[in-house]
């Protein structure tokens, strides 16, 4: 009875989310039509927006060095910009600071025991500050979803605030893990939770991209409409990033339009808006040659990440 008790009081405050409306509403965005230079500015738009990511247990740091190589050229030709950054785990932070510090891709890095946050506080802090010092310039965290599906919200909002700290100067990205958090009205409580112990130009995330379901635009629309209400009350700017799932360019420019929509053109820049993917960038690239050539590009024109992030 905590649980449900706790959890409601928050939704009151806050107010529900009316699933209907967002599913009606993110099935508009999948029929929208883009003509051709408004197409093209969103797929380098996306480009440039991508924390291209590797999450794997035999990650090396060859395999890092490439994956900067790529996100610093991402193809050969000149008008395709890099992307924002490389999400890696933090043991492989300081091989990627060898190739992108200094430059404009930042190096974001996994922490607090990712993917599960089930390690003690203290190891989880002592990670983030490790990542950090080796060069990270953005920490994404998991909550604890056992702490907030048990209603103990403080606990939540203080491992946050902890982590903010611990990060310095550094971005942090807050995790919500939306599969574990079985409904809407949970994802924009915990949405609100996060945002009230964060900074501006500090993100909200769906997911950690190792489970069974991911970004969606359903989940994204809920996250984004939480932004939206967290602005008109405090002022205070969050940014966001889907993640997971997130393979076509089709499917990026249907997220883009939910932000134009929801929260207007200031949120359309890679400072507030990212997409964690790894198979996202390659299909984003096929489709600026096509706009580019006329030519729709074969898969293998392009080096293949297999993180499956």
């Amino acid at each position: 009875m905590i649980r449900r008790n706790s959890i409601r009081n928050l939704i009151d405050e806050i107010g529900p989310v009316d699933q209907a409306g967002i599913e009606e509403r993110v099935a508009k965005y999948t029929t929208r039509s883009i003509k051709k230079s408004s197409k093209l500015f969103g797929l380098r738009l996306a480009t440039s927006m991508v924390d291209l990511t590797t999450l794997e247990g035999k990650d090396t740091p060859e395999k890092v060095a490439s994956l900067c190589q790529k996100a610093l050229r991402p193809h050969n030709t000149p008008d395709i910009p890099q992307v924002a950054a490389v999400c890696i785990y933090p043991a492989m932070v300081r091989h990627a600071a060898k190739h992108v510090k200094g430059t404009p891709v930042r190096i974001a890095s996994v922490a607090t025991a990712f993917p599960s946050g089930q390690a003690p506080l203290k190891t989880r802090l002592a990670e983030v500050r490790q990542a950090v010092a080796d060069g990270a310039d953005e920490i994404d965290m998991v909550i604890n979803r056992s702490a907030f599906l048990t209603g103990q919200f403080c606990l939540v909002q203080d491992e946050i605030s902890a982590f903010r700290d611990a990060c310095g100067d550094s971005t942090l990205k807050v995790i919500l893990e939306t599969s574990e958090l079985e409904t809407y009205d949970h994802i924009r409580a915990a949405s609100f939770l996060a945002m009230r112990m964060l900074r501006p130009g500090d993100f909200i995330k769906t997911s950690t991209g190792k489970t069974s379901s991911n970004a969606t635009l359903g989940n994204n629309q809920v996250m984004l409409e939480a932004i939206r209400d967290h602005f008109l009350a405090t002022g205070t700017e969050i940014a966001m990033k889907p993640a997971g799932g997130i393979r076509s360019a089709k499917q990026a420019l249907q997220f883009l339009i939910a932000v134009k929509e929801t929260l207007g053109d200031a949120w359309l820049n890679n400072r507030r808006y990212r997409f964690g993917a790894s198979a996202l960038l390659n299909d984003l690239l096929r489709q600026l040659e096509t706009q580019r050539t006329g030519t729709y590009q074969a898969p293998w024109s392009f080096t293949e990440d297999s993180s499956g992030y």
